[in-house]
């Protein structure tokens, strides 16, 4: 199995799901849109996985390589009908580039928090064998607002009503982040726009504790990830 990593920041990787490609010696290509990478031909891969990052989606002036992005993006899930996993800025990429809509919120989302599986996200395959109610780590303002075609939610909760969403027949975004580790919080509290929204939806003493609240909760966090990280094998195929 090969799998494409499109990253938006060095620090936003996949986390615990490459201790798992590890283990079943899964190959995969990071490329660090961010820093100039270039997007190597897709045909070659089996996955292509798109990670978080600062920048909103519809920042293209800021950061031009988002039109080659969306474009990767497109071709993969529309003609290449090839299995997709979008983590936040992924899952809202996903959404927008099949023509859905992403849009900011009114209060960003950041911390801990349950999501539901819909009637849907409980027959779906990517959530075989977790539970109805999904104890999440939340980071982001913006959310999708609008479904492309042919897609599905399947997760939400009271603060962003797509928390995870199927398009097609296998593309999946998640909003939250089950690829959390240990140094998470403490690499993301240095990236000045994720500060900026952890203060503004906890205040200061609230930032300040996130990663003490976190670290108890890790290993349910890895069950997830492993959990979803075979469920993609098996679609993938």
């Amino acid at each position: 199995m090969r799998v494409l990593v499109f990253q938006h920041l060095e620090v936003e990787h996949p986390g615990s799901f490459r201790e798992f490609w590890r283990d079943r010696n899964v190959e995969w290509t990071t490329v660090e849109l961010d820093a100039g990478d270039e997007i190597p031909p897709l045909k070659g891969f089996d996955l292509l996985a798109v990670m978080g990052g600062p920048m909103d989606v519809w920042e293209e002036d800021q950061h031009p390589w988002l039109v080659a992005e969306k474009a990767a993006i497109r071709r993969w899930v529309a003609e290449l009908k090839r299995p997709y996993f979008g983590i936040c800025l992924g899952h809202q990429l996903l959404a927008v580039s099949l023509g859905g809509e992403a849009k900011m919120m009114a209060s960003p989302e950041v911390g801990l928090g349950d999501v539901s599986l819909t009637d849907e996200g409980r027959a779906d395959p990517l959530f075989a064998g977790l539970p109805e109610r999904v104890q999440t780590f939340q980071w982001h303002g913006v959310e999708v607002t609008r479904l492309p075609e042919d897609a599905v939610a399947l997760a939400s909760n009271d603060a962003a009503a797509v928390q995870a969403m199927r398009v097609g027949a296998n593309a999946y975004g998640v909003q939250f982040h089950p690829e959390i580790v240990a140094e998470t919080v403490a690499d993301w509290r240095r990236i000045p726009e994720y500060w900026a929204s952890l203060q503004k939806a906890l205040g200061p003493d609230g930032a300040e504790n996130l990663a003490g609240e976190v670290t108890p909760l890790l290993p349910a966090f890895r069950e997830t990830a492993a959990a979803l990280d075979r469920n993609l094998t098996k679609i993938a195929g």
